[in-house]
């Protein structure tokens, strides 16, 4: 059972919204690049992991916090006699291990994954210590891509490989599980120390007014332009997409970009750069949203 779901990570979302709005310096577009990697493949993860059968309860995307030092965990999985730490990498081409260094095949040393994991591993088992809880806990460093190679990898390690990933999960579901009150309240405890905002939010600063404005092709990403009565054609790609469906997604961006600023037909037409009519906008949101305030003060949440 899935307590936590997975979700686009805040900061993912709002380079996302700011990429086709302004300029991203590199390190941003970079920034954008790897945390787009990375969550393509925690969703290819989970996808692999729907074939485990027995009695769990997974957590995804836990943000912890001891003695003042946070730590991510892509997935904790509790089972009957143990937790299944994951630590989720989406790198590809060749590697190499030289000692405790991660390298690529050319020589160039890059953060090893291995540290990143016995980090969470000791700062979780510090936490369930805190809480009382002693269930033996067992790390794994998941490659999910295809392309990875790891040449010369050890024989004993936490590290499971592409080639690996179906055999790991046979020997998971040969494994008998049955959960009882102590997991859940395990889970419950671990859900309500779970630190809902980073503070490490790597964003560049932005306002309204510096923005580029428009409607953008869900197809292709670029700027709307013609409008039809029921559908906007895409002249970069031909596409076609219904107008509810394009006030929604412009609606999401200004959302995620500014959730502090109210919603309302004229703060859409103009965060659309009047490309969509405002009687479209307003029953869009009055279909989908729910109405707050009257007359000036209307507003959608």
């Amino acid at each position: 059972m899935i307590l936590k779901e997975r979700t686009k990570p805040e900061e993912l979302q709002l380079l996302q919204a700011l990429k086709p709005r302004m300029e991203l310096e590199e390190k941003d577009a970079q920034n954008l690049r790897t945390l787009e990697k990375g969550y393509e493949g925690e969703v290819q993860f989970d996808h692999w992991f729907t074939n485990y059968r027995a009695e769990c309860l997974i957590i995804n995307d836990l943000l912890l916090e001891v003695n003042g030092t946070l730590f991510q965990i892509d997935s904790l999985v509790i089972t009957q006699d143990r937790l299944h730490l994951f630590e989720v990498k989406n790198l590809e081409g060749d590697y190499y291990l030289d000692g405790d260094k991660f390298k690529t095949a050319a020589g160039n040393e890059t953060k090893n994954p291995l540290h990143q994991l016995n980090r969470a591993e000791t700062l979780l088992k510090q936490l369930l210590k805190s809480l009382g809880f002693y269930t033996p806990l067992e790390p794994h460093l998941v490659f999910v891509n295809p392309e990875f190679t790891l040449l010369q990898a050890p024989l004993k390690s936490p590290i499971i490989l592409p080639s690996q990933m179906n055999r790991f999960m046979k020997n998971m579901n040969r494994t008998a599980s049955k959960l009882t009150g102590k997991h859940t309240k395990l889970a419950e405890a671990l859900l309500a120390l779970h630190v809902k905002k980073s503070p490490y939010t790597r964003v560049p600063g932005y306002n309204f007014e510096m923005l580029r404005k428009g409607v953008i092709c869900g197809s292709c990403g670029e700027f709307l332009e013609s409008f039809e009565r029921k559908r906007i054609i895409c002249r970069h790609c031909d596409s076609r997409e219904e107008v509810d469906s394009l006030v929604l997604h412009t609606v999401n961006s200004f959302v995620i970009l500014f959730p502090d600023q109210r919603v309302t037909t004229t703060a859409i037409y103009e965060w659309g750069d009047s490309t969509l009519p405002k009687r479209a906008i307003r029953r869009v949101l009055q279909k989908y949203l729910t109405v707050k305030g009257e007359w000036i003060s209307t507003h959608y949440e």
